[in-house]
């Protein structure tokens, strides 16, 4: 299913109405913007001002959480892969060519994990 690209619905609506003046690069930019993270501008707006004393906004945490879910299948295609290269060695009693390159990739996936959960922002936490 397709996310928003309005905000959802409250409880007694939005009361309060803004008006804004842009000039047409800024309207455009704003657009762009909004059309590449497949949002409204409003909700641009008030996600990316209100992110910094809310933490991520729902998009970001969503592609955040896409990133985090192909580390994971990284992961565990490297694991895989490291099993199968100890079953061969456990079998022959040499050491598979693959292993130095499946172990590189492992910790590569590792520090791409540990990067993307140190970019998580949890409101009230400290940094």
């Amino acid at each position: 299913m397709a996310e928003r690209k309005r905000q959802a619905n409250i409880g007694g609506g939005r009361k309060v109405v803004r008006q804004l003046k842009l000039s047409v690069a800024q309207d455009t930019a704003l657009r762009v913007h909004a059309d590449e993270l497949g949002v409204s501008v409003q909700r641009l707006l008030v996600e990316s001002t209100l992110s910094e004393f809310q933490g991520e906004t729902v998009t970001e945490r969503r592609d955040l959480l896409t990133a985090l879910f192909q580390l994971q299948r990284g992961l565990a295609a490297a694991g895989n892969n490291i099993n199968q290269i100890a079953r061969a060695t456990n079998a022959t009693g040499e050491i598979q060519g693959e292993l130095h390159a499946s172990l590189d990739h492992l910790r590569g996936t590792v520090a791409r994990i540990d990067a993307a959960l140190d970019s998580l922002r949890i409101v009230g936490e400290p940094s």
